[in-house]
Formats: structure tokens, sequence, C-alpha cells
């Protein structure tokens, strides 16, 4: 598409939602590479022609299927996504648990004193062997195990 051409609504669409459209193809065709930036939401309400909230309404669609991660004073930002063509390995998942002791930070969200026991839990998630998402978690170790 164009510059000078802005995407024609399909009936009874939302004029975000063709938006949204657009820009999902751009990400998907690699025009908008992952991490790299989308364009400001003001070159975007002049490229097509609308007001910025109805800029705002396809970023918030494009952040909802998980395409665009908006950060702070960063910006709004492509995701890399899986292809979806091809054999997709099925996820492997490695789980490690561990006692540890709460630093300042974890014992002010558990409200405890530092020091105190706490189970971490590690989770790693591989697709296609490589890492796609660790998330730690913490939480109180039993009281009978306490001590």
């Amino acid at each position: 598409m164009y510059r000078d051409q802005v995407p024609t609504p399909h009936y009874g669409q939302p004029r975000y939602r063709a938006i949204a459209d657009e820009l999902r193809e751009r990400i998907e065709s690699g025009a908008i590479p992952p991490g790299a930036l989308l364009p400001t939401e003001n070159t975007l309400t002049t490229e097509f022609r609308v007001a910025r909230g109805t800029i705002r309404q396809a970023i918030a669609a494009l952040r909802e299927a998980g395409l665009v991660a908006t950060e702070h004073g960063r910006g709004t930002y492509a995701i890399h996504r899986q292809h979806r063509c091809g054999p997709i390995q099925p996820s492997e998942l490695d789980v490690r648990q561990h006692q540890v002791v709460a630093d300042p930070g974890l014992a002010a969200l558990f409200a405890v004193e530092v020091g105190t026991a706490l189970v971490e839990e590690e989770r790693v998630t591989r697709t296609n062997g490589i890492v796609a998402e660790v998330v730690r978690t913490y939480r109180l170790v039993p009281t009978r195990q306490r001590g």
C-alpha cells in the first residue's frame, strides 16, 4: 500500500480495525520487523487521516493480539512471533525449585522480614529448542518447613 492510499474499511468495520489490520500486515510481512518501533501516533494520524483516539484504539487491538508492546518513554514496538508455517515442536517445560531468603524487595512484597525463607520456582519454556519464556515465582515456605 502506498503512503497516499488510506485503507478503506470493509462495510460495517470500525475505522480503527482497518488501521489495525494494515499495521498487522506490515508487522507480519516484516515491513515493521520485530523490535522496531511503530510510527508515532502523530505520524499515523497524518497517514490514515484519523483522530488520535482512533490510532490508540488500533494500537490497543494490536496489543491485545500480542503483536505489539508499549513501553513508557520508548514507544510501541513490534513483538517477535513464531511463524505459523512449518512444523512446530511441542513446548518443553523445565521446572526448578529451591529455597531462597527474602531480599529487601521480596520482603516488602510479602510483608515479612529480610531473610525470611521463600521458595523460588523457575519455569523455562522452550519451543523448537529456543527459550520462549522464563517465569520465576516466589511463595512463602510452608510453616512446618521453616526454621
